[in-house]
C-alpha cells in the first residue's frame, strides 16, 4: 500500500513562501493545502484536512508576526519543528517583457517595502500591493500582462512560466523568515529535543519575570526569544512567550519543574529539534 504524501497546510497559494518552507523542512514530496489565512490553515487541521500546518513566526526585518502567536494558544496544536528561509525576492515578467516595459510592479506589502530601495531610481514604476507574492506572479502569467511584474520568489518564476528580470531586489540581503511545524496529537514522535516553546503569565510584582529568567540561566538554558502580548480584557496582564535551547535534558527538566512554582497558565507549546542558526546570505 502507498504511503499517503504529508498534507501541509499553507498561507496562501502553491510557489509561495510558506510552499518553499514547507519543502525545505519536509521536502518536495508534501501536498499542499492552499489557504487564505492563518487561521483557515488551523481550522484545516482541526478538521483533519491536513496533516500539518507551516506558519511564519517571524521575520529578521519586520519583527514578530504577533497574531499568529494568538493562533497558537487558541488551537494547542503542538510545535514540532521551524525552519528558517532566507527571503530572495526577484522582478518576474511575462516571457518577452522588457524592464523598459514596466509601467506597475505588484507584490504583497512585505516584499514590496523590503524592495524599495530598488525603486527609488524608477520613480515612473507604479508599486500596487497584492495578496501573496505567488498569487501576484500567477496573475502575470494568466493575464499575459505585458506592462506589470510581479515580486516573487525563484519558485514562483519556475512554475508560473516567468522570466526573472532582476535577481535579489531585496534591500536587505540578510533577510529570513522563521517558521514553525505544528501538527495534531496523532502525529507527534518521541524525539531527543533541544529546543521549547514555551508561554506563561507572571504576578504583577517586582522581579516576578526576572526570576524566571534567572532560573533559565542559573541551568544553562540559552532563551533566544522572548516576545510579549496582553492578555486580552486583563489590565497589566501579559503572555510571555519564550523560546529556550539546551544541551542537558536533565537541566531543561529541573528549570521548568522550578518555573511551574513562579508562574500561572504555564504552556509547553512544544519540545522539538533545534533548526540550524539563521542562514548567511
Amino acid at each position: 500500500m502507498e504511503k499517503q504524501k504529508p498534507r501541509v497546510a499553507i498561507q496562501g497559494i502553491k510557489a509561495s513562501f510558506h510552499e518553499e518552507a514547507a519543502f525545505k523542512f519536509f521536502g518536495e514530496d508534501i501536498e499542499t493545502v492552499e489557504c487564505n489565512s492563518f487561521k483557515q490553515t488551523f481550522e484545516k487541521l482541526q478538521n483533519k484536512e491536513a496533516d500539518y500546518v507551516i506558519m511564519a513566526i517571524e521575520n529578521s526585518i519586520a519583527g514578530a508576526i504577533l497574531p499568529n502567536y494568538s493562533l497558537l494558544m487558541n488551537y494547542n496544536f503542538p510545535v514540532v519543528g521551524e525552519v528558517y528561509l532566507p527571503i530572495q525576492l526577484h522582478l518576474l515578467a511575462y516571457p518577452g517583457v522588457k524592464f523598459e516595459d514596466i509601467k506597475v510592479v505588484t507584490s504583497h506589502p512585505m516584499a514590496l517595502r523590503q524592495c524599495l530601495d530598488f525603486f527609488d531610481d524608477y520613480p515612473h514604476i507604479k508599486l500596487v500591493e497584492g495578496t501573496d507574492t505567488a498569487a501576484c506572479a500567477k496573475r502575470v502569467h494568466d493575464e499575459k500582462l505585458t506592462d506589470t511584474v510581479a515580486i516573487a520568489n525563484a519558485l514562483a518564476a519556475k512554475l508560473y512560466e516567468l522570466d526573472v528580470l532582476e535577481r535579489r531586489i531585496e534591500s536587505n540581503r540578510t533577510n529570513y523568515t522563521r517558521f514553525l511545524i505544528l501538527t495534531d496529537m496523532d502525529n507527534t514522535e518521541k524525539i531527543k529535543a533541544d529546543k521549547a516553546s514555551l508561554c506563561f503569565q507572571v504576578g504583577n510584582q517586582v522581579g516576578a519575570l526576572a526570576k524566571v529568567l534567572n532560573i533559565f540561566a542559573e541551568h544553562d538554558l540559552n532563551m533566544s526569544k522572548i516576545q510579549s502580548m496582553p492578555v486580552l480584557g486583563k489590565r497589566n496582564e501579559y503572555n510571555f512567550y519564550v523560546d529556550v535551547e539546551w544541551n542537558e535534558q536533565q537541566q531543561y527538566d529541573i528549570a521548568i519543574r522550578q518555573i511551574l512554582k513562579y508562574t500561572q497558565n504555564f504552556n509547553i507549546l512544544g519540545e522539538y529539534v533545534k533548526n540550524d542558526s539563521p542562514p548567511a546570505p
